[in-house]
């Protein structure tokens, strides 16, 4: 029997034999029952995975609408705060010539006034020296008691007619 005079001859029964135990001890169904367990993990964690990547594109896309809706609603805002700037201005624009208006009139008022009493005192002026120059040449035409006296009546007779 030259077969177990070999090395090699006695590795191969050795291996016959291991598988052959392997065999007994139902090595083999129990690798194929993990890599099933590990197989069906798997499957349950694509699975898992495919669930996330739908909730995930929803979520994305409903934070799509609503950041549409956000730019929507600030263009609208922006636009509602054009308006309110634009009355804004109009009625200030408004408000500021009603005020220049009322400040005119009230200067020419005031004009008006300070020329009527100018006026007013240059006839007062006017008529004290008028009256002056009366008494002074009154005075020299007529001396004595009755142009005294004719004097003061003339003062009085102008100046209730001035004033």
């Amino acid at each position: 029997m030259e077969f177990f005079g070999h090395a090699e001859s006695w590795v191969l029964v050795a291996f016959l034999l291991f598988v052959a135990l392997l065999v007994y001890l139902k090595v083999p169904a129990m690798l194929a029952k993990m890599l099933d367990e590990r197989a069906a993990k798997i499957s349950g964690e694509l699975d898992d995975a495919r669930k996330l990547r739908v909730e995930a594109e929803a979520l994305l896309n409903e934070y799509k609408k609503k950041r549409a809706d956000a730019e929507l609603e600030a263009h609208a805002i922006v636009a509602h705060a054009r308006v309110n700037a634009e009355e804004y201005a109009a009625e200030t624009r408004r408000k500021l010539g009603e005020s220049i208006e009322r400040r005119t009139k009230q200067a020419e008022q005031k004009i008006a006034q300070d020329e009527a009493q100018a006026i007013k005192d240059v006839r007062n002026a006017v008529a004290d020296i008028a009256i002056a120059a009366a008494t002074r040449l009154t005075a020299d035409n007529l001396k004595g008691g009755k142009g005294a006296s004719l004097i003061a009546e003339s003062i009085a007779a102008v100046k209730s007619r001035l004033n």
